[in-house]
Protein backbone atom coordinates (compact mmCIF):
# COMPACT_ATOMS: atom_id res chain seq x y z
CA UNK A 1 0.00 0.00 0.00
CA UNK A 2 1.47 3.41 -0.94
CA UNK A 3 2.30 5.74 1.91
CA UNK A 4 0.21 8.90 2.02
CA UNK A 5 1.79 12.28 2.60
CA UNK A 6 0.50 14.32 5.53
CA UNK A 7 0.95 18.00 6.27
CA UNK A 8 4.11 18.57 8.26
CA UNK A 9 5.79 15.40 7.04
CA UNK A 10 9.24 16.00 5.60
CA UNK A 11 9.83 14.83 2.06
CA UNK A 12 13.01 14.70 0.07
CA UNK A 13 14.07 17.57 -2.12
CA UNK A 14 17.56 17.88 -3.50
CA UNK A 15 18.84 20.89 -5.39
CA UNK A 16 21.96 20.33 -7.46
CA UNK A 17 24.04 23.41 -8.29
CA UNK A 18 26.39 23.84 -11.23
CA UNK A 19 28.60 26.85 -11.88
CA UNK A 20 29.21 27.73 -15.52
CA UNK A 21 31.40 30.28 -17.25
CA UNK A 22 30.28 33.89 -17.29
CA UNK A 23 28.62 33.89 -13.88
CA UNK A 24 25.81 31.52 -14.79
CA UNK A 25 24.55 29.22 -12.06
CA UNK A 26 22.21 26.34 -12.86
CA UNK A 27 20.04 24.96 -10.08
CA UNK A 28 18.31 21.63 -10.64
CA UNK A 29 15.71 20.74 -8.02
CA UNK A 30 14.83 17.05 -7.84
CA UNK A 31 11.42 16.17 -6.40
CA UNK A 32 8.03 17.77 -5.87
CA UNK A 33 8.20 21.53 -5.39
CA UNK A 34 5.42 22.21 -2.92
CA UNK A 35 4.65 23.40 0.60
CA UNK A 36 6.83 20.69 2.13
CA UNK A 37 9.90 21.44 0.01
CA UNK A 38 9.70 25.06 -1.20
CA UNK A 39 11.98 26.28 1.61
CA UNK A 40 14.78 24.00 0.37
CA UNK A 41 14.52 25.51 -3.12
CA UNK A 42 14.25 29.04 -1.70
CA UNK A 43 17.42 28.49 0.33
CA UNK A 44 19.24 27.25 -2.79
CA UNK A 45 18.06 30.29 -4.77
CA UNK A 46 19.18 32.66 -2.02
CA UNK A 47 22.58 30.95 -1.70
CA UNK A 48 23.16 31.15 -5.46
CA UNK A 49 22.19 34.82 -5.55
CA UNK A 50 24.47 35.57 -2.60
CA UNK A 51 27.51 34.54 -4.65
CA UNK A 52 29.25 37.73 -5.81
CA UNK A 53 29.78 36.64 -9.42
CA UNK A 54 26.20 35.51 -10.21
CA UNK A 55 25.07 37.11 -13.47
CA UNK A 56 22.40 34.60 -14.45
CA UNK A 57 20.43 32.07 -12.43
CA UNK A 58 18.85 29.21 -14.38
CA UNK A 59 16.42 26.84 -12.67
CA UNK A 60 16.17 23.53 -14.52
CA UNK A 61 12.81 21.95 -13.65
CA UNK A 62 13.29 18.72 -15.62
CA UNK A 63 13.22 16.63 -12.43
CA UNK A 64 10.26 18.40 -10.79
CA UNK A 65 7.11 16.34 -11.45
CA UNK A 66 4.78 18.52 -9.35
CA UNK A 67 4.53 22.24 -8.56
CA UNK A 68 2.02 23.88 -6.23
CA UNK A 69 1.34 27.53 -5.39
CA UNK A 70 4.08 27.54 -2.73
CA UNK A 71 6.58 26.38 -5.34
CA UNK A 72 5.35 29.02 -7.77
CA UNK A 73 5.81 31.64 -5.04
CA UNK A 74 9.38 30.46 -4.38
CA UNK A 75 10.23 30.80 -8.08
CA UNK A 76 8.62 34.26 -8.24
CA UNK A 77 10.54 35.39 -5.18
CA UNK A 78 13.76 34.09 -6.69
CA UNK A 79 13.07 35.90 -9.97
CA UNK A 80 12.31 39.17 -8.18
CA UNK A 81 15.40 38.85 -6.01
CA UNK A 82 17.59 38.13 -9.05
CA UNK A 83 16.28 41.17 -10.91
CA UNK A 84 16.77 43.30 -7.80
CA UNK A 85 20.40 42.24 -7.72
CA UNK A 86 20.95 42.85 -11.43
CA UNK A 87 21.00 39.18 -12.45
CA UNK A 88 18.95 37.39 -15.09
CA UNK A 89 16.58 34.61 -14.00
CA UNK A 90 14.93 31.93 -16.05
CA UNK A 91 13.24 28.59 -15.71
CA UNK A 92 14.02 25.88 -18.27
CA UNK A 93 12.86 22.39 -19.23
CA UNK A 94 9.77 21.97 -17.05
CA UNK A 95 7.78 18.77 -17.30
CA UNK A 96 4.44 19.32 -19.11
CA UNK A 97 2.30 19.50 -15.96
CA UNK A 98 4.71 21.98 -14.34
CA UNK A 99 4.83 24.12 -17.50
CA UNK A 100 1.04 24.14 -17.52
CA UNK A 101 0.90 25.36 -13.90
CA UNK A 102 3.31 28.17 -14.77
CA UNK A 103 1.24 29.11 -17.84
CA UNK A 104 -2.22 29.00 -16.26
CA UNK A 105 -1.05 31.01 -13.24
CA UNK A 106 0.37 33.60 -15.63
CA UNK A 107 3.87 33.54 -14.19
CA UNK A 108 5.61 31.83 -17.12
CA UNK A 109 6.95 35.10 -18.55
CA UNK A 110 7.82 36.42 -15.07
CA UNK A 111 10.13 33.47 -14.43
CA UNK A 112 11.64 33.65 -17.91
CA UNK A 113 10.02 30.51 -19.29
CA UNK A 114 10.23 30.66 -23.07
CA UNK A 115 6.89 30.32 -24.85
CA UNK A 116 6.28 26.85 -26.15
CA UNK A 117 6.45 26.27 -29.87
CA UNK A 118 3.11 25.33 -31.31
CA UNK A 119 2.50 23.07 -34.25
CA UNK A 120 -0.65 24.44 -35.90
CA UNK A 121 -1.69 20.98 -37.04
CA UNK A 122 -1.37 19.48 -33.54
CA UNK A 123 -4.23 19.31 -31.08
CA UNK A 124 -3.64 21.67 -28.13
CA UNK A 125 -4.78 19.98 -24.88
CA UNK A 126 -4.94 23.41 -23.17
CA UNK A 127 -7.22 24.97 -25.77
CA UNK A 128 -10.81 25.61 -24.72
CA UNK A 129 -13.42 23.31 -26.20
CA UNK A 130 -15.22 24.71 -29.22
Amino acid sequence: MPRRWQLGEERDMRVDRRHEDGGRIVLRPVGDLDIATAAVVQDALDAALDLPDTVELVVDLAEVPFLDSTGVAALLRGAAEAVGRGARFRVVDPQPVVARVLRITGVDSLVGLAPRHRNPSAVDPDAPAA
